[in-house]
């Protein structure tokens, strides 16, 4: 008995809502669509809306093969709200959901980086990567809480990009190349 490689999923649609902002990328073999937009707490509000209206300026049926989730760090509100829209319309659609910490959604350019986004109290949540064409491909310091300062010690002289905003893309490019799964959410 042979055993088949599955087909590779042609219509890609990644989410995040862990961050004030609501990250969708699409990718299909025609092309690419990006939003990244600033909103606050009305992910859930704002979101199904923002699939659907991504889908339609692709030109493509409301229906993807592979969905890939931001699993934090983030509000518990925000985390969950992006877990659960993407749970659900895998479900209805037969797709796989793959995750990925939303740090990733965070880097850039090439070369080794650290990323983080703000804890509150002094705190952040950060990890240290190594990345090439926006893509994570090592992790020199895996995601966790720090103090600011402890955080910047332990991954000085490396760039250090505070609270940019998310990149869909590189959400995208890094659950294709390493989602798991059996992914669990983390919380700010």
């Amino acid at each position: 008995m042979s055993t088949a490689a599955a087909p590779a999923p042609t219509v890609i649609l990644a989410l995040d809502t862990a961050t004030p902002w609501l990250t969708l990328a699409l990718r299909w073999p025609g092309g690419e669509r990006v939003v990244s937009r600033e909103v606050g707490r009305a992910h859930a509000e704002q979101l199904p809306g923002a699939v659907e209206a991504l889908f339609a300026e692709a030109g493509l049926p409301l229906r993807a093969d592979l969905l890939i989730i931001g699993t934090g760090p983030g509000s518990y509100t925000g985390v969950r709200v992006g877990a659960s829209y993407a749970l659900g319309l895998a479900r209805v659609w037969g797709a796989a959901v793959r995750g990925v910490s939303t740090l990733e959604s965070l880097v850039s350019g090439d070369g080794p980086q650290a990323v983080s986004m703000d804890a509150r109290k002094g705190n952040l949540y950060g990890a240290a990567y190594d990345v090439q064409a926006g893509t994570v491909t090592g992790v020199r310091h895996a995601p966790a809480k720090h103090a600011l300062e402890a955080f910047e010690a332990l991954t000085a002289p490396l760039p250090h990009h505070r609270d940019p905003a998310p990149d869909g893309l590189a959400l995208l490019r890094a659950g294709l190349d390493h989602g798991v799964d059996g992914w669990e959410l983390a919380y700010l």
